[in-house]
């Protein structure tokens, strides 16, 4: 960034400033649906305080979170997106470019993605190479790579339900589909795919079919629970809240024979396991009133520890180490590198 440019953005910064401390008194808070449900409890909680509004929370997915987030500074633009994943270099780079130069990043907890279906359906337990063969665009076969060809689970291994694949997935957009990419489709690829792939091994052991045995389902998880439970044989994966709040309708698939819990999520046993963000604009702070009492209501251990309230509604807390980590950054203030 050249010094003239640095200058003009200076100055769109002091009346974005100006702007914002006439015309907001709300934080804005954007981004993750898995994220969403924890950060919302918090605001309610932060609102009854009585000294400041409850933050207006828009669920819009971890990538849309993103765009938002990096759009700018100043009145149009939000205060803090959450995420189901960290930043990515590319989400850096068009904050930067947009002045967006100094972020804090807190990492609110751990989080499980669970492999769900409908409480009443028989119990079930797959590896995540079967779960990568029901979703890929291509698997091998014979020592070939072809259009996937499986329509059953039965299909796939003669153990599995006799059942047609219907997975509801999430969207492009969504954190907790790119966990899902990194986490089981491409850990989960065959070693024989992978050799076939080449090269290009990450990026196409990620694609997911689209000959309709795997179904975007859009941004909002509780639609998703209540698609499971009217379709016993259909799964669909969110984060393990969800699974908390609808265990009376959804229960868990086991992976590699494992069941998400509070304990394996923390110790990242339970094999689809992650860590949880949130991300704020630290040129915001002490413009919008508030945000800096959030973070510490957010951190606080209140919220954040094992009896928190946090944890009452599915958010695995951080280990102690990770924790301080947390609690000094969001005190601090400490700003990432984006470049």
């Amino acid at each position: 960034m050249n010094k003239l440019t640095s200058i003009l953005l200076s100055c769109l910064l002091v009346l974005s400033f100006t702007s914002i401390s006439h015309s907001r008194d709300q934080i804005k808070i954007v981004g993750s649906s898995t994220v969403y449900p924890y950060a919302t409890v918090v605001a309610e909680k932060f609102g009854k305080g009585g000294k400041f509004k409850t933050p207006v929370i828009e669920s819009t997915g971890t990538g849309g979170g993103m765009k938002l987030f990096c759009a700018g500074v100043g009145v149009n633009h939000p205060d803090v997106t959450n995420a189901s994943r960290a930043i990515k270099p590319k989400e850096k780079a068009l904050c930067e470019k947009n002045g967006v130069s100094e972020i804090i990043e807190i990492v609110v907890g751990n989080d499980g993605i669970s492999f769900a279906h409908a409480a009443n359906s028989p119990d079930a337990n797959f590896t995540k190479e079967q779960l990568w063969r029901a979703l890929a665009a291509k698997v091998d076969v014979d020592g070939k790579l072809v259009e996937n060809p499986y329509k059953k689970w039965s299909d796939i291994d003669a153990s599995l339900p006799n059942k047609k694949i219907e997975v509801l997935v999430a969207p492009p957009t969504s954190g907790t589909r790119d966990a899902w990419n990194s986490l089981v489709m491409v850990k989960g690829c065959s070693k024989e795919a992978k050799s076939l792939f080449g090269d290009k091994a990450k990026k196409e052991c990620a694609k997911i079919r689209e000959d309709g045995y795997a179904v975007e389902a859009g941004e909002n998880d509780t639609l998703i629970v209540q698609k499971l439970t009217s379709n016993p044989d259909a799964y669909g994966f969110f984060g393990y809240s969800y699974l908390v709040a609808n265990k009376d309708k959804v229960k868990a698939a086991s992976i590699e024979g494992v069941q998400p819990s509070l304990e394996g999520i923390q110790d990242y046993s339970y094999p689809i396991a992650r860590p949880l963000f949130f991300y704020v604009k630290k040129a915001h702070i002490g413009v919008v009133p508030g945000i800096q009492e959030f973070l510490k209501e957010f951190t606080s251990k209140k919220a954040m520890s094992n009896r928190g309230y946090l944890a009452k509604i599915g958010l695995v807390p951080l280990a102690s180490d990770k924790y301080e980590v947390t609690r000094t950054a969001a005190i601090d203030l400490n700003i990432i590198n984006i470049k």
